[in-house]
């Protein structure tokens, strides 16, 4: 039997494995994307108190890096591990993929991480204590050190969208794959709306402060800094999309849901009108307000955008070789990698997948729907629930259709043969398509 270097399906009823990747990394990057903005803020701020002798600024930066601490460090520190763990075991050879691609970019990133957790554990802790030249280069180091961990990140998320250069699926190498137009767009894009972002969770910090003028003047530079992020952010963000390629505009203009584009708009919108109410009524921001409008960017903000970024690099989830359902959907000669799907097609998903239990590699009448079940977990279920809540949930594509011979068609006539939109192709056998049309059915009685 030739068996398919397959792992174990993740299945979770609730949400999803895509769901709780999502919601975690959607998190993980409003703490990371204030931890970076937060520490190029604090290079700026430094560098102007020390040369015109502002020391209220580095109280400032003091007391936000105190709080950085904290929301960024330790609640960034539990999400980021926690996204390696669920992307491990919902997409391993995705991440095997980045990892087998980028090792030394990985381990270049964990380098500038320690520096930043170093760094702004010495940038609070050492104001005041040692002379100004030093504290200024460790801000300084800290603040490149912390944007250096962005532009990798992104470089490598760019990889996931498509490689850098076409000369990577032949030629393989890490550059071929990490420098594309993308990656600068979307870092370009990022800085901006990170010191929008910046300057909301800051504003938390600001609302803490009993001086009112000094409220008002820190309000100030953050407001400024927040609507220059916007207004930029806004107009990269039609850079970023011009380097994207035509595949992910077609999924962008059939798949992405209709509010989409409105929420981005609208926060962007309300993201301008609270910084502009910092500037005007520095009293209004209260630690309250501030708290609720950062839980807001993260949830009509940053939450939209994401779910956006992993939608339009479907079916794919790494290099556009891996399919979401972790099949490898084409030849990488660069790699030294082919594709699985003429096996596949030749002999089945059931007789080349290792984790097929015995029993239901031969498709009877007394398994069928257990098989079919099987075979949902196996192709479907990183992208659909299973159930009627989740992300995607396929009841609402075939609930309530009992015609299986129907259902079979359509797995033979469109996913069988690739010819469809967005999902990958899955080369079906006979037996196998008749095997999930018939759970499929069952699916009725959850909608």
């Amino acid at each position: 039997m030739e068996i398919i270097g397959l792992f174990p399906t993740w299945y979770e009823p609730g949400v999803g494995s895509g769901w709780v990747v999502g919601i975690m990394s959607t998190i993980h990057v409003l703490f990371s994307h204030t931890s970076v903005g937060a520490s190029v803020f604090f290079m700026i701020l430094a560098t102007i108190a020390y040369r015109q002798n502002k020391p209220e600024l580095l109280e400032f930066v003091k007391r936000y890096g105190l709080f950085l601490l904290v929301f960024s460090y330790i609640l960034g520190s539990i999400t980021g591990p926690g996204i390696w763990f669920s992307t491990t075991v919902a997409s391993p050879r995705g991440i095997s993929a980045l990892i087998h691609t980028f090792v030394w970019k990985w381990a270049t990133e964990w380098v500038f991480f320690m520096i930043e957790v170093v760094g702004v554990y010495a940038v609070v802790y050492l104001v005041g204590k040692i002379d100004q030249r030093t504290h200024l280069r460790i801000t300084v180091i800290l603040g490149l050190a912390s944007y250096a961990t962005m532009l990798i990140i992104l470089g490598i998320l760019s990889f996931m969208m498509w490689p850098g250069k076409p000369e990577w699926f032949t030629e393989g190498g890490y550059l071929n794959g990490f420098y594309g137009a993308n990656t600068f767009a979307q870092l370009s894009m990022r800085t901006m709306f990170m010191l929008s972002v910046t300057a909301v969770v800051g504003s938390i910090v600001t609302a803490g402060f009993t001086d009112l003028e000094f409220r008002r003047k820190m309000n100030r530079w953050l407001a400024t800094f927040g609507i220059v992020g916007v207004i930029v952010g806004g107009a990269l963000f039609q850079w970023y999309l011009a380097t994207l390629p035509n595949y992910a505009h077609l999924i962008m203009e059939n798949r992405l849901p209709e509010w989409f584009a409105p929420s981005l708009y609208a926060t962007l919108g309300g993201m301008l009108v609270y910084f502009i109410a910092m500037l005007v009524t520095p009293r209004l921001i209260t630690t309250v307000v501030a708290s609720v409008a950062t839980v807001s960017i993260l949830i009509f903000g940053l939450w939209p955008e994401e779910v956006a970024r992993e939608s339009i690099r479907k079916p794919f989830v790494a290099g556009q070789y891996v399919y979401s359902n972790q099949i490898i959907a084409r030849d990488v000669p660069g790699l030294g990698i082919k594709s699985e799907l003429p096996l596949i097609e030749d002999k089945g998903i059931l007789k080349t997948h290792i984790f097929i239990p015995e029993n239901l590699r031969t498709i009877t009448d007394n398994n069928k729907v257990e098989v079919g079940q099987t075979l949902a977990m196996i192709l479907c279920s990183n992208c659909h629930s299973l159930t009627a809540t989740g992300i995607r949930p396929m009841v609402n594509y075939f609930g309530g259709n009992t015609n299986v011979v129907e259902i079979k068609g359509y797995l033979l006539g469109a996913l069988a043969t690739g010819n469809t939109l967005y999902m990958p192709q899955i080369p079906l056998k006979d037996d196998e398509a008749e095997a999930l049309a018939a759970y499929l059915t069952t699916l009725g009685g959850t909608h």
